[in-house]
């Protein structure tokens, strides 16, 4: 009998579980699902704060003379670019122009890059850049040094100031800073998964439970909540923001993804550069479109999408959304099928739904 390996827990794991969470398996980790409710998270969200455990994603360190030149081979983006404590999402790439992650890198400095990975692949993008390296840098995974929280809504900035010295508002979107948060050394960056604003905090593991009882304490005025990977979901999916294994993958490229603005091919070879050139070339044959159903039902990932009545393509994400109090989704679709009012039809239950292809992002916070 094969043993089934033991779900991976991060330090706020015994908070979860006093707070009453539902627990899931999300990528061999033992995550919260929810805590008061996936809607009323949501709602939280995009009318207050909520707060994340987000410590399951993965950390590496790109540090040494050319480690700005071992992030650029090995990323879409132009990493080199970025000034000291600026931010990018970008992506890592396979030879062929698939995905292996899409990714948050950070420079620290001209010779130190921290990059933010997705939980399930922190390995796999460990081994990746490691297996690149032709450069004078060093490649550290450091997932185990960090935990990470996420503050994220219209109340986000008042409820962390409270536990901060560092003036937030002159930290623009995109940028971070080092200092303390409650006292607990910090990495402060202003950025986020759900489509508002909010801040992203790496701190000590042994910190993590102290951090984020504080962060409770210091939105109670506001009405923050904690929030589990559910709400997390409907969020970034209201905002169309990519979810590995979902509308990303080894099989599609950036250029199918409506992510064609994190590739800069002007900055020189890096991995999977001349696939996507090729792949351009000759005209990309699918693209990933909105949608909303016109017809009752949801569209779950993996149903099949018709055109005209002939299978078309595939949902990669659907969800009722609480924001706009309509049935959305994501799919791919042919590129000469993927026009703004295209009526396509969602397979659910084996009998075709109506929907239309909508602009994205479905949601946007307001300015």
């Amino acid at each position: 009998m094969v043993p089934v390996a033991a779900l991976r827990a991060t330090p706020l794991h015994p908070v979860h579980r006093a707070l009453g969470a539902k627990l899931v398996n999300f990528s061999g980790w033992e995550m919260p699902i929810q805590y008061s409710g996936i809607l009323e998270e949501h709602r939280a969200v995009r009318t207050a704060a909520g707060l994340f455990d987000v410590s399951h994603m993965g950390e590496i360190e790109v540090s040494g003379p050319e480690a700005g030149a071992l992030v650029d081979f090995v990323t879409t983006n132009h990493a080199r670019k970025l000034h000291a404590g600026q931010a990018q999402y970008s992506g890592l790439l396979y030879e062929h122009g698939g995905f292996v992650d899409d990714i948050l890198v950070h420079k620290v400095r001209e010779d130190h890059y921290f990059v933010c990975v997705n939980a399930g692949n922190q390995e796999k993008d460990y081994e990746h850049i490691r297996a690149h390296n032709r450069f004078d840098a060093e490649v550290t995974f450091a997932s185990d040094r960090f935990a990470q929280l996420a503050v994220q809504g219209p109340k986000a900035l008042a409820t962390l100031q409270k536990l901060t010295q560092v003036d937030l508002s002159t930290i623009r979107s995109y940028w971070f800073c080092d200092n303390h948060v409650a006292g607990a050394s910090a990495r402060i960056a202003r950025t986020g998964y759900t489509g508002e604003d909010g801040f992203e905090i790496y701190i000590p593991p042994g910190d993590a439970e102290r951090v984020w009882n504080e962060l409770l304490r210091a939105g109670s005025e506001f009405g923050i909540r904690p929030c589990g990977l559910g709400a997390r979901n409907t969020l970034r999916l209201e905002a169309k923001l990519a979810l590995y294994g979902h509308e990303i993958d080894a099989s599609i490229t950036p250029l199918e993804a409506g992510l064609e603005w994190i590739v800069k091919v002007d900055k020189g070879e890096f991995v999977g550069r001349d696939a996507l050139l090729r792949r351009k070339e000759k005209g990309v044959t699918r693209r990933l479109a909105g949608f909303e159903m016109q017809d009752r039902g949801i569209a779950r990932d993996g149903y099949e999408v018709h055109l005209d009545g002939s299978p078309a393509g595939w949902v990669t994400s659907g969800s009722p959304s609480p924001a706009l109090n309509k049935n959305i989704g994501l799919c791919y679709l042919p590129s000469d099928g993927a026009q703004i009012g295209r009526i396509i039809q969602i397979m659910i239950r084996s009998r075709p739904a109506g929907a239309v292809v909508v602009p994205t992002p479905f949601y946007q916070r307001a300015r």
